[in-house]
């Protein structure tokens, strides 16, 4: 056998690497460690839940599961519950007209909840408010983590994986299947262990003042802003050309979202983003031509033929004076990228506060959305206050919501970034 150093069999430097990528074992899954407790949908039961709940100890941790991909509505159909010394309960929300002795039953002690802005609303349809909270997955962006959704934290904290299977699942389904239940029960399992472990970090990091602040401020919320001209958000709407197709859309939009609220039901279930665009750039002239196209061979959109013509002829019936502009109406500040050529002293302001913002958040590892809103440097970018100074551009800050520890840290580079561009 040749051994010539270029060509015998020995020479493996040209053979390239083909050794395989090492294989990461897959986390253990989080199990229960208690057997699945009956769903809480009697009075009995629910008086039981509220004693067992009441004697426990520590904070409450708290999940809610609604039906958004099924449901018009964004009402909690499931609403799981644990405390230490109490287990977890798994309660039925629409067996009962309100939860409020469960609310007496927490007795002001803390919740846990992870994303606490996607549950706090439909908790509050049942009579549930905290009087003080942990949100797991701000607490995670205040850390700066790379992932923060609860099977992430979970699997970072505590080493185990978390399945998420049947999140997009119709919560409204009854019975639910046990399958479901156990995934749910499985949201709160150790909820409680890793706010635990969370805590530490935060008070390591030098962070859980801050966090204490954002907690707070949670209590208060109400919800997203009311959208105002919500049709706009119509998928593809960018294809209606002109005033008449868009109010068109618009009427086409709110007929749909009327029958939707009505029957409970998704809106795009109803009638699909592309079938209102559709029927906004080709309006047929009758019904008949109406059931007659491809998006009316369904059952679901052809039911409803009646409501969707007499919308087109609304839209096209519009006195041109009254039709919707091409231009959406916004409340304060134009899009960026038309500061330019509309301001270019407030462009220059913002470009400087950004740079400021981006330098400020990695020094403190924070991402820039939770060291300070962007719609809030926008705001001050676009028009800042007259007389330019930490203490002024703080109250400006602090009157849209900046909290005490954002305001502390970003008023005086940002007055200074500002009276740059100003003087």
């Amino acid at each position: 056998m040749s051994t010539d150093p270029q060509t015998g069999p020995d020479d493996t430097s040209s053979v390239p690497d083909e050794s395989p990528e090492p294989v990461v074992p897959e986390a253990p899954r989080l199990q229960l460690r208690d057997p699945l407790p009956p769903v809480v949908d009697t009075p009995e039961l629910l008086q039981d839940t509220c004693e067992r709940i009441a004697a426990g100890t520590g904070p409450i941790a708290l999940d809610a599961e609604r039906a958004s991909g099924y449901r018009y509505s964004q009402r909690a159909y499931l609403i799981q519950i644990r405390r230490e010394g109490s287990g977890t309960h798994l309660v039925d929300p629409t067996a009962f007209d309100s939860l409020v002795p469960l609310d007496t039953a927490f007795d002001g002690n803390e919740w846990i909840l992870h994303a606490a802005t996607q549950d706090l609303m439909c908790l509050a349809e049942v009579g549930l408010y905290p009087e003080a909270l942990f949100d797991t997955e701000l607490a995670g962006r205040l850390l700066n983590l790379p992932r923060v959704g609860l099977a992430a934290l979970v699997e970072h904290y505590l080493g185990l994986s978390l399945a998420k299977e049947f999140s997009a699942a119709d919560w409204s389904t009854r019975p639910l299947p046990e399958p479901w239940l156990v995934y749910a029960a499985l949201d709160v399992e150790v909820l409680i262990e890793l706010r635990n472990l969370i805590d530490e970090d935060l008070q390591k990091a030098g962070k859980r003042e801050w966090a204490a602040e954002e907690f707070e401020a949670l209590l208060l919320f109400q919800g997203p802003p009311e959208r105002k001209e919500p049709w706009r958000r119509t998928s593809g709407i960018h294809k209606a050309r002109g005033r008449r197709a868009l109010g068109l859309v618009r009427e086409l939009w709110e007929t749909r979202d009327r029958i939707a609220e009505q029957r409970d039901t998704t809106p795009g279930r109803i009638l699909p983003d592309a079938s209102i665009l559709e029927l906004a750039t080709s309006p047929p002239q009758d019904v008949a031509a109406l059931k007659s196209m491809r998006i009316m061979r369904n059952r679901g959109p052809r039911r409803f033929a009646s409501e969707w013509f007499d919308a087109i002829e609304r839209g096209l019936a519009i006195a041109e004076i009254k039709l919707p502009t091409t231009n959406q109406r916004i409340d304060g500040p134009p899009p960026p990228r038309a500061w330019a050529d509309k301001n270019p002293a407030a462009a220059d302001r913002l470009s400087r506060s950004r740079e400021v913002v981006t330098a400020l958040a990695e020094e403190h590892d924070l991402p820039t959305e939770n060291l300070i809103s962007p719609q809030l440097v926008r705001n001050l970018a676009w028009e800042p206050p007259a007389e330019i100074t930490p203490e002024t551009v703080g109250a400006a800050l602090r009157d849209q919501g900046a909290r005490r520890w954002q305001v502390g840290l970003v008023a005086a580079p940002l007055a200074e970034a500002l009276a740059d561009v100003s003087s």
